[in-house]
């Protein structure tokens, strides 16, 4: 099935460069929607839904600087993504106060349209997913009303037969009851003594006694109920909380019905209670599930967009497959977190889902025992075993048949210490700088885990140790022998 189109606006005083751009950017299929001024483009945003915006800093009456401002003051354009082209040099200041305003990144002139053609790209993708999980976000709120409604039809239903003493105790969570108002006698069927978790042999049913089971916080509605059949009502209905013997807590709705004698007195109360705290469970999970959904959703699209932006390359091609495998990374641990209900991800799986697109037999050897990750754990380590996989299959000991990878891991005292050695591959030599991959695994380790990362670069190949606590208390690893200066893409020679 062909995916939906996005619309991108494209703002510029020029009619020749809208045209240039129209032309870059044909081949995305997705709409194009011209505007020759800021305030024709603030005209198109509020009749419109865009994905993208590409906007010319220099513009006469409003700039590009001025019109991001006012589309940020919009509540609804608060996170479209913004790209400024500018013809002149831009310095840092500028720079700077773009991405205040809002603004995802620079274009220069003249436009390199692979380039341009690649950032538009990744932001239309992004927007398009972002829309698939409103969208499955507001199926799942859609569920939650209906299921919702169908519990409000089933409470109906059996309000209607609460006044059936004989279905009450049939249904087990229901108990009916008969108060004399006159003489103040209670009467309880099975059904009631079962709800409150007591037994007519050693509970003896007043006021007293009912009153100390209802929870403290509701001995009120009680008082209410008795105040309002005194004022002449003849119906009460409420909902309210009793405290077994045992010490459990149940929900319960109640109703109750007043009989009154030719005079208008009430001579004797009947009622119905229905133990609904299944339901009120339900009720509970189903409003954590949709935070629950709300809050990962949200988490999945702050890392891909941490990647998408952070992330550098020399070439386009190069760009868009380094964007891929970090989010093809994260995708893998989300399907590991999703299979457990997100209860954890074992370290072992996570290294056999990153090694599954590479076929390297007997080359590596994995040694250490079941380790079970939390969540955020599992997501930070499985991005940091993607840049270690990835690029030593590039530069290192995976690039050749001759090189051997083993990767060793032990637990102590809730510190997990994972072991990367590589031999046999190309001879190694120390970086002069640290590229993105090191920065971000250095980064994320330590940053987010409270752990440690280092390097050792031997000539024989990478050595690397990351100690990582396992719970969320920090954690601070003693100094050893190695040096944390490193490389995103590992760069060896060949002796």
């Amino acid at each position: 099935m062909d995916q939906e189109k996005v619309n991108i606006l494209l703002v510029d005083d020029q009619p020749a460069k809208l045209l240039a751009y129209e032309v870059i950017l044909k081949d995305l299929g997705e709409n194009l929607v011209i505007a020759s001024s800021g305030r024709e483009a603030l005209e198109v945003l509020l009749k419109t839904e865009i994905a993208v915006i590409l906007v010319d800093v220099c513009m006469p009456e409003l700039d590009g600087f001025e019109l991001a401002a006012m589309i940020r003051e919009h509540p609804r354009f608060q996170k479209t993504a913004m790209i400024f082209i500018s013809a002149i040099q831009v310095s840092d200041i500028d720079r700077l106060r773009g991405y205040e305003m809002g603004a995802v990144d620079y274009v220069p002139v003249p436009v390199v349209p692979e380039v341009l053609r690649a950032k538009i790209k990744v932001f239309a993708e992004l927007y398009r997913k972002t829309r698939e999980l409103e969208r499955l976000n507001h199926e799942l709120e859609d569920r939650v009303r209906a299921r919702t409604a169908e519990l409000e039809a089933s409470t109906a239903k059996l309000r209607e037969s609460e006044q059936r003493r004989s279905m009450a105790i049939a249904a087990g969570k229901m108990g009916s009851w008969d108060w004399d108002w006159i003489s103040g006698d209670w009467m309880w069927d099975e059904g009631q003594y079962r709800i409150f978790g007591v037994s007519p042999e050693n509970f003896e049913v007043n006021p007293a006694n009912v009153q100390a089971l209802l929870h403290p916080d509701d001995v009120d509605q009680l008082r209410k109920a008795i105040a309002e059949f005194n004022k002449g009502t003849r119906a009460y209905e409420t909902e309210f909380r009793i405290m077994r013997p045992d010490g459990e807590v149940r929900w319960c709705v109640g109703t109750a019905a007043a009989t009154t004698d030719e005079s208008g007195r009430v001579v004797r109360v009947s009622g119905v209670t229905v133990d609904i705290t299944e339901r009120k469970r339900a009720e509970e999970r189903q409003n954590l599930l949709a935070r629950e959904v709300d809050h990962r959703a949200k988490n999945a699209l702050a890392l891909a967009q941490s990647i998408v932006r952070l992330t550098r390359a020399d070439e386009v091609k190069a760009y868009v497959n380094a964007v891929e495998g970090r989010i093809n990374a994260l995708a893998r641990v989300h399907t590991i977190l999703s299979l457990s209900s997100w209860q954890g991800a074992e370290l072992s799986r996570l290294i056999d889902e990153e090694l599954a697109p590479y076929s390297l037999g007997d080359q590596i050897k994995l040694a250490g025992p079941e380790v079970q990750l939390l969540p955020a754990t599992a997501q930070t380590l499985a991005l940091a075993l993607h840049e270690l996989f990835t690029n030593s299959a590039k530069y290192g000991a995976l690039s050749t048949r001759s090189g051997r990878l083993a990767i060793d891991w032990q637990v102590d005292e809730e510190l997990l210490t994972l072991s990367w050695e590589e031999s046999g591959g190309p001879l190694v030599k120390t970086p002069k700088s640290r590229g993105f991959g090191t920065r971000s695994l250095l980064a994320s380790i330590e940053s987010q885990l409270g752990g440690q990362a280092q390097f050792d670069w031997r000539a024989e190949g990478l050595l690397c140790r990351l100690e990582v606590p396992l719970t969320s208390k920090t954690a601070t690893a003693a100094p050893g022998k190695f040096d944390t200066a490193g490389s995103a893409e590992l760069q060896r020679a060949s002796g």
